[in-house]
């Protein structure tokens, strides 16, 4: 039998959580053979949500935006530097929009057969459920969804990899 999954993707957003759903992946990805993606998605729609309320002023829009574009491609450097350390390719890639139409688009788009995240934050309300972008991708996505948990033992496993 062929390897079921041939295209991982985790769901980098800068949070320590993404970071740990990154090491797994990298250690997935060096078990099986399957290609690794490491994919941001810069959150424009709540930026202009932000500019909508008048929380934001149009110039604090774009020098935010650039920031977050900074912030993009600082975390998917990272990530490609901890894949290389464990000689894993990473293709990086990056999109702006709203996070869980990106996802399940991308998705599909590249064919993914196991998306990979960090462990959710804790959902105080339903209302919070709803608003929470990565768990609206986990459930909308159309393949199998991993979330990563106890940041120890994935360190431990993502260390023991030659």
């Amino acid at each position: 039998m062929s390897n079921p999954i041939k295209r991982i993707m985790v769901y980098v957003d800068g949070t320590e959580q993404s970071v740990t759903a990154a090491q797994y992946a990298i250690c997935l990805a060096s078990f099986s053979g399957a290609e690794l993606i490491a994919y941001y998605v810069i959150n424009t729609r709540a930026v202009e949500d932000l500019l909508k309320a008048r929380i934001f002023l149009k110039d604090e829009q774009v020098e935010y935006e650039h920031d977050m574009e900074a912030d993009a491609e600082r975390y998917l450097n990272y990530i490609n530097e901890l894949a290389v350390k464990k000689g894993v390719s990473v293709i990086k890639k990056r999109s702006r929009g709203s996070v869980h139409r990106e996802i399940v688009d991308s998705i599909e788009a590249d064919d993914v057969d196991l998306l990979v995240i960090g462990e959710l934050s804790r959902i105080r309300s339903r209302r919070d459920e709803f608003f929470d972008e990565t768990e609206r991708a986990m459930r909308a996505v159309s393949c199998s969804v991993l979330i990563v948990k106890d940041e120890d033992r994935v360190w431990e496993m993502y260390e023991s990899l030659v």
